[in-house]
């Protein structure tokens, strides 16, 4: 049995989502609110949300609700945020019953779920991005200080190879990380080398 919270702003919106939960057998309704702040104490599998993103259940403890959110909203990078904010399902608002049903059952079972109305503008934010991210002008030395990250090379031995301090290696590190907007080494390299900055 799936335990579902209904989180919508409207009175009229979280009653028919609660008619619509209440007629699935698999779906057990634990709470239907006018926000998520109840979804932490009664932790349910999915939360059914017809809220704006920022209003969605924050994850607790390292773990999250698999949400399943209508979407309302048409802005460009709308269907974008909310998956990074941790949605397993967006739907439009006006998706059929049936729908909405199969993207419960979905996201309870760990999968994404997108209906095709809502393809075209998470491509072009995503492509937006990507042509962002391709953007990315590294120094002749900040090329051959990624080289040698990609050797496994330490700081001491980087800076030693090319004569400079290992504050400036630090200094390059950092700015290399930054321009790739990677988190760590390893992603840096990895996506480095994607790139053709790095050869292998």
């Amino acid at each position: 049995m799936t335990r579902v919270m209904i989180a919508a702003s409207s009175a009229v919106v979280r009653a028919g989502l609660e008619a619509l939960v209440g007629s699935h057998p698999g779906l057990e309704l634990v709470g239907a609110f006018a926000d998520a702040a109840a979804a932490e104490e009664l932790r349910p599998d999915v939360v059914l949300a017809a809220l704006a993103v920022e209003d969605l259940p924050a994850p607790w403890n390292g773990n999250a609700p698999a949400i399943v959110l209508l979407n309302h909203e048409s802005r460009a990078g709308f269907t974008l945020d909310a998956f990074r904010s941790g949605v397993r399902a967006v739907l439009p608002g006006d998706s059929l019953p049936a729908a909405i049903l199969a993207a419960v059952d979905s996201a309870a079972g760990g999968l994404a779920v997108l209906d095709p109305r809502e393809l075209e503008p998470l491509l072009t934010a995503a492509g937006a991005a990507q042509t962002a991210a391709e953007d990315v002008s590294l120094t002749p030395r900040e090329l051959e200080v990624l080289g040698m990250m990609a050797e496994g090379a330490a700081n001491k031995n980087i800076a030693w190879k090319l004569g400079i301090s290992e504050h400036t290696v630090k200094f390059h590190v950092a700015s290399i990380l930054a321009k790739l907007r990677a988190g760590t080494r390893t992603e840096a390299v990895t996506m480095g080398i994607r790139r053709g900055l790095v050869l292998i």
